[in-house]
């Protein structure tokens, strides 16, 4: 399926990791491919979808000659992206740009990273994520997953203020910091951009976020999607701490230690119903959060912004516990 043996002389790489991503990735590639992308290769590299991705990349590959279309065996984002510089780049390519096809982006967006990253003579360019919603839920989601009580206030969701940071969406990279760095780690489901950003600052590479370069990001859009995300993020993270010997942040640790309060408020309810007042707590406060969206964004769909809210905090911190203690559990046999 892999169809990288066309000539391409470009110094800017795009690679659009997929896998069933037949609802966004024609507005994806539309948005990144316009009159100034003649010289850019953009490649996607799908993890074996079983949806339509495949044939509506190639339905469009048919009048766009810089698109390439890469099967990924190993179906990881971060195995996409590497197989993607193993086949793709060239000699004279300079910058690889990531992109997600869950995302839109505006004009001039790949050569306005790559301008960026050169200008700072970065490592890498990240930049700032405005989640967007279509569906009730989505903007529900979107509503929430930028303010500080979704992300817990990090730099790169809806972040507007720019310089040097330690980790952020993934946008530019410049080549030859990545292969020093030895691109992503392909045992990384999730939460390999974090992990790749904790080695590239430690071997002494500069993470610059431009928050003038935004895109547009589609949420999730189903409940179980949502906690399904959340959950591998948690595990992810965990992944990334165990490996580097690395502690949480506040905004980190307090889903870990909210599902924590549950769990012994739970346990502990048999010897006083007191001890059920952290579940009480958590519920009522769910419960305010979507009637104030409610009122704030005069719509019915803030009602979901509280299940949305626990289904981040509550799969992220249960994601961060079991990949810990199975991790522990492993070591110790």
């Amino acid at each position: 399926m892999t169809d990288a043996d066309q000539s391409h002389d470009s110094k800017i790489l795009v690679l659009i990791p997929t896998l069933n991503e037949e609802a966004y990735i024609a507005d994806c590639i539309q948005s990144l491919i316009g009159p100034d992308s003649k010289n850019i290769c953009v490649g996607v590299i799908d993890g074996q979808s079983s949806d339509a991705t495949v044939s509506i990349v190639r339905d469009l590959q048919a009048y766009l000659p810089n698109l390439h279309l890469i099967e990924n065996p190993k179906r990881l984002q971060s195995a996409a992206i590497n197989l993607g510089v193993e086949i793709l780049a060239t000699e004279e390519t300079r910058v690889i740009v990531r992109c997600d096809a869950h995302s839109v982006y505006p004009p001039g967006f790949v050569r306005n990273v790559a301008t960026r990253l050169l200008e700072q003579k970065s490592a890498s360019v990240v930049v700032p994520m405005d989640a967007i919603g279509r569906t009730c839920f989505e903007r529900a989601n979107a509503w929430i997953v930028d303010t500080p009580l979704g992300s817990g206030g990090s730099a790169h969701r809806g972040g507007t203020t720019s310089g040097y940071i330690d980790h952020g969406h993934h946008a530019g990279f410049d080549i030859d910091w990545f292969r020093k760095n030895g691109g992503y780690d392909e045992t990384f489901s999730h939460n390999e951009d974090a992990e790749y950003d904790l080695r590239l600052v430690q071997a002494g590479g500069k993470i610059f976020m431009d928050a003038d370069i935004r895109i547009g990001y589609y949420p999730r859009g189903r409940l179980s999607a949502l906690a399904r995300q959340y959950f591998n993020y948690g595990k992810g993270r965990a992944r990334t701490c165990l490996k580097h010997g690395q502690t949480l942040k506040i905004r980190q640790f307090l889903p870990v230690a909210l599902v924590l309060g549950l769990i012994f408020s739970v346990l502990l309810a048999a010897v006083s119903p007191v001890f059920l007042a952290p579940i009480v707590i958590y519920t009522v406060t769910l419960v305010g959060v979507s009637l104030v969206m409610l009122v704030i964004k005069k719509s019915f769909c803030g009602l979901f912004c509280g299940p949305v809210l626990a289904a981040m905090h509550i799969a992220w911190g249960s994601g961060f516990l079991k990949q810990t203690i199975t991790t522990w559990a492993n070591k110790s046999l």
